[in-house]
């Protein structure tokens, strides 16, 4: 057998091992995705035990029939900021910030609607008041229960978070870029100062207005002011415009930034979801876009009513029309009995 036989014979043989070195190759390769894709998953699992849940009764929650189809396309949930000891979450307490967060479950396109605090509605065995005292009143069940029956809307989901997570997610996130004006300045700097003593965090003043990178105590501070031009009003316009900011920041996270400010914000959390609801969204976290942001009501009134300040629907009928249109895009939804009954005893305040 000459050499050229012999080299003949042989490659099958490294043919052979060469395709199972690209085999070995291949599954060592799918290994390792598995690995990237399912540790934090893994991790995430098992961090869900740290949120504190509470499960709605839906017997006592105010739930709507209406013909407004297109609300069945999102998922919608109520989203409470209140200022609370991370051990005290479950406690009823005056909602500091009240956000309606509208997900079309197929674009993943987020809506953002800000209750103002002092809006004039109706609250079971309550009357008439500001709509931050229900969470106070009957805690989650009646705040949800009294944004249904006031808004038409079919909520069943909350989240309450506590404001001071929100310094410590932001500081682990690098910071927010928010737009500050000459007229926020001073007042930022004034709330900064308190939310700084407060919280135990570094004290850090902002130099000039502009765009600018504001830190967690920074971010915190700036949701709070409440004293420039608009009032309540542009406070609840800065609370949703650092919600974005914070949404931007996430998505461009990596793995293990995303991983620390999981296991910081969870424990500062209280939810009526479950596990499976929460993991259903994680997938698409990355794909969320907030596409518009508002504060209800749309058309308002401030007035005195029984020597308190309140915040009265011009008409409650009307904003609630254009809640729908806003938040489903539904034209000319109309009002429930309920809600017309609610709009004509405002108007006779």
């Amino acid at each position: 057998m000459n050499q050229r036989d012999r080299e003949r014979l042989a490659a099958p043989k490294k043919k052979k091992k060469g395709r199972k070195k690209k085999k070995l190759r291949l599954l060592l390769v799918v290994e390792l995705l598995l690995l990237i894709i399912l540790l934090p998953l893994a991790f995430l699992v098992a961090n869900l035990s740290k949120i504190k849940t509470y499960t709605v009764d839906l017997e006592n929650v105010t739930q709507n029939d209406f013909s407004d189809s297109n609300i069945n396309n999102y998922i919608n949930i109520a989203v409470f900021g209140v200022d609370s000891r991370a051990n005290e979450l479950d406690q009823n307490t005056r909602s500091d910030s009240i956000i309606i967060v509208s997900i079309h479950k197929k674009t993943k396109d987020i809506k953002l609607l800000s209750i103002y605090r002092d809006t004039f509605v109706s609250i079971d065995e309550h009357g008439y008041t500001k709509i931050n005292h229900s969470y106070a009143y009957g805690g989650p069940e009646l705040a949800i229960s009294t944004i249904n029956k006031n808004f038409d809307l079919n909520i069943s989901d909350f989240v309450t978070v506590n404001f001071s997570a929100v310094t410590n997610i932001i500081d682990m996130l690098g910071g927010v870029e928010i737009e500050i004006t000459e007229d926020e300045l001073d007042y930022v700097n004034d709330y900064t100062r308190d939310v700084a003593r407060i919280n135990g965090t570094k004290c850090v003043y902002l130099k000039s207005a502009g765009k600018q990178i504001l830190n967690g105590t920074q971010a915190t501070a700036y949701c709070r002011v409440r004293y420039t031009a608009g009032g309540d009003f542009t406070r609840a316009e800065r609370q949703r415009t650092v919600m974005q900011a914070i949404l931007k920041k996430v998505k461009s996270s990596n793995l293990k930034t995303l991983y620390d400010v999981t296991n910081e914000m969870l424990p500062q959390i209280y939810t009526s979801m479950s596990t499976a609801e929460i993991l259903k969204l994680v997938p698409g976290i990355f794909s969320y876009d907030v596409v518009e942001q508002n504060g209800f009501p749309f058309d308002k009134n401030p007035r005195t009513i029984n020597k308190a300040s309140v915040v009265v629907p011009d008409t409650l009928s009307s904003n609630v029309k254009e809640m729908h249109k806003m938040l489903f895009g539904t034209e000319n939804f109309e009002p429930s009995s309920t809600v017309q009954s609610i709009s004509s005893e405002i108007e006779s305040k």
